[in-house]
Formats: structure tokens, C-alpha cells, sequence
């Protein structure tokens, strides 16, 4: 299975389009958004656009409120950490670094992938038999707008650059 994991949307639904867009194209049934959509407008029309599973924290610049999220019934909103188990692989997702630790604490044990936000770099690292992963930012801001794409099979990423993605 393919999961999309993306981050930092802050409102910028010309990217979130063309990257769901691309999602539906790859038959991709789930995100991990890692925080930082933003408005209540942008989390309707990433429920609206994608129709698998959205697995979302929330991230530091969120001024949506619960309520925003009745009838939203594919987003899974797991508030500021998460773990899940999709495919045998445990799965762990914050918004800023600084809370990985607690999705550790959460997972008890080291998860397979811990997902971040916040800074908006794609980063890559491998700690504790774990792989620590900020999939880089949808808007664009500070660095190319970017996601990443988990395959659950083979264990594999791979960081996808909005702007050089072909949509058929």
C-alpha cells in the first residue's frame, strides 16, 4: 500500500490540489497530514477531495476548531501525537520535532517511521532501527513545495516535488 504523508498546507489549496490530484491517480487510500492546515476551508476541502483515509494532528498555525470537523468523516484527528498500525508497520506522526519523543513514549517501543512538520525541510533520518521523516511543506514556503510517498510493502520513501509532478 502507498500512504501519502504531507505537511504545512497552510491554506495553499493550489498544491493540495495538484497533490491530491495525484494521490487519486496512484489509487493512494491514505495521508498522514503531519499539521498546519490552517482554516476550517482548507480542512473541508481536503476531506472533500480525497476520499480514503486522513489520518491528521495538528500543527502550531491550525485556527480551525473541533466542531469544523463534524461530517468530516474520513479525517481521523488525533490532536497534537499519533500512532498508528497500518500494514504491520507502527507508525508515529507529530507536528514539530520537539515531540517526538512523545510519539516514542506513546508507541512503546520504537515505531517503524516517525513523521514531522513544522520547519518545512524534507529530512531524512535513521535513528533506533526507526526512521525519522519530515516529508518537507505543501505551500512552498522557505523550500519546494514537497510530500512523501510510503510504500508499506517494501519499507520504501520517496519525496515527491509538487511542481514536477505529471497529472494525466
Amino acid at each position: 500500500m502507498l500512504i501519502a504523508i504531507i505537511s504545512d498546507i497552510h491554506d495553499n489549496l493550489s498544491n493540495l490540489d495538484t497533490c491530491l490530484t495525484w494521490c487519486k491517480q496512484k489509487k493512494i487510500t491514505k495521508i498522514i497530514c503531519c499539521g498546519d492546515i490552517c482554516n476550517s476551508d482548507t480542512l473541508k476541502f481536503l476531506s472533500a477531495n480525497f476520499s480514503g483515509e486522513i489520518f491528521l494532528v495538528s500543527g502550531n498555525g491550525e485556527t480551525f476548531a473541533d466542531e469544523d470537523f463534524y461530517g468530516l468523516d474520513n479525517i481521523k484527528y488525533r490532536q497534537e501525537i499519533a500512532v498508528e498500525k497500518i500494514d504491520e508497520l507502527t507508525l508515529g506522526f507529530c507536528h514539530q520535532d520537539k515531540q517526538i519523543e512523545e510519539v516514542i513514549k506513546k508507541s512503546g517501543n520504537f515505531p517503524d517511521f516517525i513523521f514531522y512538520g513544522h520547519s518545512h525541510k524534507p529530512w531524512l533520518e535513521k535513528r533506533n532501527n526507526m526512521f525519522i521523516v519530515n516529508p518537507g511543506n505543501i505551500s512552498g514556503t522557505f523550500f519546494q513545495a514537497t510530500f512523501a510517498i510510503l510504500n508499506t510493502e517494501n519499507k520504501k520513501l520517496e519525496l515527491k516535488i509538487i511542481h514536477d509532478l505529471r497529472l494525466s
